[in-house]
């Protein structure tokens, strides 16, 4: 999903780091489309699709739409695939598109219970049994890792994480704090410390307070997040978005990053999942 001079940004494709900058993407942008991009998968984005559609299908052999933002696709897919959060119990029904792509799914993925409660995973499934029995339903865990733990471990540490979760995504914390409580670290609020646009997000959504939302919408905003950065008193930094921010960023503290993974458990998986999916 762009941002800026729609008109330019019609169809763009992104094979590599230096489509991303030739396309002066926000860090919003990079962090839908680098993951794709570290495995090896062409992104195409936009904002007219009929195009997009056709210049995709000239190269691949199958399209996977990503839906960020819970966003329906805007093609009628082949299999629909949904993924829901326990520590979001509920929401997958209380919120537009959410409960849309719940009702479209063929598959459903229950994902985190390797970290949400028990009463969180019980609501999550019972709501999405009860709305689409006919949906396949995997469950999953999201093992979080550190690239370097001893870098935080026992540390005074800023950890950034995913800013579209934490704002109106509502998440009070993701991965990274996962992560360092593990580490026993101790968490530098960087509130105190926000600068400009930052600290207007800060203002606007009042239930963040031990992470640092990683906002980036255009360039000020980026040079407002190297700031505050910059001016917090701590040990080390853990980068924990979806793309590694020293990319975008320069970062004077000694910093890692945390990231996860999709584990499936138990029966079906996703392989079980893709046979329905006639090539």
């Amino acid at each position: 999903m762009p941002y800026g001079d729609l008109a330019a940004q019609a169809v763009q494709r992104f094979a590599s780091y230096e489509d991303l900058d030739l396309h002066k993407t926000t860090i919003e942008e990079r962090e839908e489309y680098e993951p794709h991009i570290d495995r090896g998968i062409i992104v195409y984005a936009g904002v007219d699709y009929e195009a997009i559609l056709r210049e995709a299908e000239k190269e691949a052999d199958v399209i996977l739409w990503d839906g960020g933002n819970n966003d329906t696709p805007f093609y009628k897919p082949d299999l629909h695939i949904t993924l829901v959060d326990p520590h979001r119990p509920g929401d997958e029904l209380a919120y537009y598109p959410s409960e849309t792509n719940v009702l479209l799914a063929d598959v459903i993925i229950i994902n985190k219970i390797d970290s949400a409660s028990p009463e969180g995973i019980t609501i999550v499934r019972d709501n999405v049994m009860r709305v689409n029995p006919e949906a396949m339903i995997i469950e999953a865990a999201s093992p979080v890792t550190v690239d370097d733990p001893e870098v935080i471990r026992g540390k005074r540490v800023l950890v950034i994480e995913d800013g579209p979760t934490l704002t109106h995504g509502g998440m009070p914390f993701g991965a990274g704090v996962v992560a360092a409580r593990k580490l026993g670290v101790e968490f530098v609020d960087p509130r105190p410390y926000a600068v400009e646009s930052i600290a207007k997000t800060f203002a606007k959504f009042p239930h963040l307070a031990e992470v640092l939302p990683a906002m980036g919408y255009g360039e000020k905003q980026v040079r407002d997040l190297e700031e505050t950065i910059r001016r917090v008193p701590c040990d080390a930094v853990l980068v924990a978005t979806p793309i590694d921010l020293r990319r975008v960023l320069e970062l004077d503290k000694p910093s890692t990053r945390s990231r996860y993974e999709l584990q499936e458990i138990g029966q079906p998986t996703l392989e079980d999942a893709l046979k329905l999916l006639k090539l």
